[in-house]
Parts: C-alpha cells; structure tokens; sequence
C-alpha cells in the first residue's frame, strides 16, 4: 500500500469534502458546460463540486482508495465525474480541456514538476484555462498542510515564467486561515495562478 493509499484508508476524508475555496471562488471563470480535467484529484472534492455545477469533468488520481471515496462523495452528490486510475507520468495528455485544475499537486520536486506543468499547458485547449492552487515556500514553516520541502511550494516568478506568453488573470500570493480536513488547516502561505492559454 502506498504512501497515500495509507493516508486516504483512515476514516473520513483527509481533505474534507467541500472544494478549495480557490476553486469555489473561480469557478466563474468556466465556460458553462466546460470539459474539466481535475490533475491528481484524491478524494474528489473539486471535481465533485465542479461536476455539480454542470460542467463535463474528468478527474485522475494514483490511489485508488482515493478514488473509491471520490466515486462515493459523487454518488451522494448525485452527480457524475469520470474518475480513472492514474499517475501523472501514466496519464494522456494528448486529450483537451477546456480547464485544467491542479489544487495542492506538490508532491513533485521541481525536475518532475517542469515537465508536469508542460503537461498540463499541452492539455488547455486554446483558449482556455488553467487554474493552479497552492503553497508558498513559507508554508513548511506553518506545518499546517503540504510537503515539508520548500523546493516543491510555488512562487509568483516560478509561476510567471511556466506559463510566459499565457494572459495572467490571477496571480497572488497570500497568507489565510483554512479548514479543509484533517490534512489541510490552520495559516496557510497560498499561491493562485488562474491563466488563459494564447488562443
């Protein structure tokens, strides 16, 4: 059993069940109806919630006892979201959104985590959106949530210079108090990135 798979086998939901207040509050960005691709959803807060407004979403997540509590958190939701097993590096980024949405994906150190941005931007269709939600550097100081290697947070520079030539409709960094389960809460150094790929 892996590392995460330990992780999501305890009771309840690690992360809750309600979605990042970054994507609660950007989900106005969509286009309705939109075609959503949810990167390394765990347990499926995010994509539940945007499958609940009705727009088309795909989610991926390398545990499967994450997935299994995503397809529960749906069906009491009422609400379908195409959830697969898969790792970043397994995943077919060939296949287009219109959105793609990374929520605390930290676990990658920065080698990995050049390529999976890459990845990603290859996703978003022209035009579209990508939303990318997450810890700053500071946050390993915080011990509320998120790996304890500050090589993983993001910063406003790292951000701008992955996505250059992409329309910035948001870019901040911030400090906020958040509840979101067991394993994200308390003072967090946060990171939003909402870009528009060049049509």
């Amino acid at each position: 059993m892996s590392m995460w798979d330990e992780r999501y086998a305890k009771p309840g939901y690690l992360f809750g069940v309600e979605p990042a207040d970054f994507v609660r509050a950007q989900a106005g960005n969509l286009a309705p109806g939109a075609r959503v691709l949810c990167v390394a959803d765990g347990e499926g807060r995010n994509s539940v919630y945007l499958a609940g407004l009705g727009h088309r979403v795909t989610a991926f997540d390398a545990s499967p006892v994450a997935l299994e509590k995503a397809r529960t958190l749906a069906a009491e939701k009422g609400v379908s979201v195409d959830f697969l097993l898969s790792g970043i590096e397994d995943w077919d980024w060939s296949r287009p959104y219109d959105a793609v949405v990374g929520v605390f994906i930290q676990f990658t150190p920065p080698e990995l985590r050049a390529k999976l941005f890459d990845w990603m931007a290859q996703a978003v269709v022209p035009g579209g959106l990508l939303l990318l939600h997450g810890y700053a550097p500071r946050q390993v100081g915080y011990g509320t949530g998120g790996p304890g290697n500050p090589e993983h947070m993001y910063t406003e520079v790292l951000l701008r210079g992955a996505f250059a030539g992409w329309e910035i409709l948001r870019l901040v960094d911030y400090d906020r108090e958040i509840d979101e389960g067991p394993g994200h809460s308390g003072l967090s150094a946060l990171v939003d990135l909402v870009a528009r790929k060049p049509g």
